[in-house]
């Protein structure tokens, strides 16, 4: 966890981005790292823990995080979770919490209210067009004979 809260630190010392670090176990051994680089790489899903989850599946050759535990500088965003949850680590520490990132600036709890609205009530309106043409590649993939899942 040491490691992860001074990438943080580091982090924001250097410029480079925001004050997340985070870092990929596996057996004992540190597999992968990630720092927020949201501005310096003007990408709004370069937050530390994407970073560590894409570079340790890269170092493992592998989509899934099987065996590996993640230690990150705060508790995950929303997004940060999704991709959690999604890669399948065994377990994941955190340091600072949400309401402590909320207190620096960096509150995401009004994402989790988005995800209760209605989809026309959202900030930003997702409206529904195609489905049944959107269902075809659901319907690929269903016929598809050794698909991997996952």
């Amino acid at each position: 966890m040491q490691e992860a809260i001074q990438r943080a630190v580091d982090n924001v010392r250097s410029g480079r981005g925001g004050p997340f670090g985070a870092i990929v176990v596996k057996d004992g051994r540190v597999i992968a790292t990630g720092i927020n680089s949201v501005t310096s790489a003007n990408d709004p899903t370069a937050h530390a823990e994407v970073i560590a989850i894409r570079e340790a599946c890269r170092a493992l050759g592998a989509f899934q995080l099987t065996g590996c535990e993640i230690y990150t500088s705060c508790e995950p965003c929303p997004m940060c979770l999704g991709a959690i949850y999604w890669a399948r680590p065994d377990r994941v520490y955190f340091a600072a919490t949400a309401s402590d990132a909320a207190e620096a600036g960096f509150d995401d709890s009004f994402i989790y209210e988005e995800l209760k609205r209605l989809h026309h009530e959202r900030r930003i309106p997702f409206e529904p067009m195609m489905r049944e043409a959107g269902l075809e590649p659901f319907r690929e993939w269903m016929q598809k004979s050794g698909r991997i899942r996952y």
